[in-house]
């Protein structure tokens, strides 16, 4: 008899136990679907740019006599938290040439043909719909139409921050201050930043090409986990190659970052987009495709 009462006092332990395991598995998943918040990328076309001295963007002689089309894109990331702009384009005022426009150097040639505002209704979106507005840095190809959200949070790294503000930049006539200078609310960071609390779309400080200069992770909804590079990389080469623009402000903490970069985007295994590659620029998802 006192066998038996054993026997059955175990099957009810394993029945027992067997029924919390599930009831936490069953937790555990619910609140992993719960956690995840559904978090959407929109592409847009910032304009594009011809480079006609290629040799710009290596150390050495590689691209030497070689010219390229560059795409310029920026981006939407619409969070249930709020949206967020990455990049800004090239300058609006090129919408209204009649031709392209190339700078005096002669090193580029450049164009837009749209304007953030029209871009923006086509996801039935206005500039007043942004909680933050970041930039992976604030050369001239990603500030174009950055004050159109002086009313959003800028996201930007101290160290870039302080680069922009400079008097050097503010009296070198290059209009670099001038394209951020409405940018009034501003949140410095120093070092990587969780925008939305979540882990989904983070800024990873990436310093070299500029002083702050940054990428942007982001854990889509519809894609997964997804790097964009800002200007880390501009051609599928020099990510292969490690090869540095010959404008980068450090050539070694550009080299740090490259290796910081790898790690995270293999940890993460995440998809990882080139923005100035026209390759990358086609594979990403347009706008219309998240009308429904």
């Amino acid at each position: 008899m006192k066998k038996h009462i054993i026997i059955v006092f175990l099957s009810l332990a394993v029945f027992a136990c067997k029924e919390i395991k599930k009831e936490v598995t069953e937790t555990v998943t619910e609140s992993e679907i719960t956690q995840k918040p559904d978090v959407k990328l929109y592409t847009f076309s910032g304009g594009t740019v011809m480079v006609n001295n290629l040799e710009l963007f290596s150390q050495d002689t590689t691209y030497h006599g070689q010219t390229k089309e560059f795409a310029n894109a920026f981006y939407v990331i619409s969070h249930p938290d709020g949206n967020l702009m990455w990049d800004a384009g090239l300058p609006e005022m090129l919408v209204e040439l009649s031709e392209p426009f190339t700078v005096p150097s002669g090193a580029f040639t450049i164009s837009r043909k749209d304007s953030i505002l029209n871009q923006l209704k086509s996801i039935g979106m206005t500039s007043a719909d942004f909680k933050y507005i970041a930039l992976s840095h604030t050369h001239f190809d990603h500030t174009g139409h950055a004050n159109v959200l002086k009313n959003a949070t800028w996201l930007v790294q101290e160290a870039e921050y302080d680069f922009i503000t400079s008097d050097a930049v503010k009296n070198s006539g290059q209009g670099l201050y001038e394209a951020i200078q409405e940018l009034t609310n501003v949140k410095k960071l120093k070092g990587d930043f969780d925008v939305f609390g979540d882990s989904s779309v983070v800024i990873k400080s990436m310093p070299g090409h500029t002083p702050g200069h940054q990428v942007l992770y982001i854990d889509l909804a519809e894609n997964g986990p997804t790097l964009l590079t800002g200007d880390l990389y501009h051609l599928y080469e020099n990510r292969e190659h490690r090869r540095i623009p010959v404008f980068n402000t450090d050539v070694e903490q550009t080299l740090k970052s490259m290796d910081a970069f790898e790690a995270f985007a293999k940890e993460k295994n995440a998809k990882v987009y080139l923005q100035h590659q026209k390759e990358d620029f086609n594979k990403m998802p347009r706008a219309p495709e998240y009308l429904k």
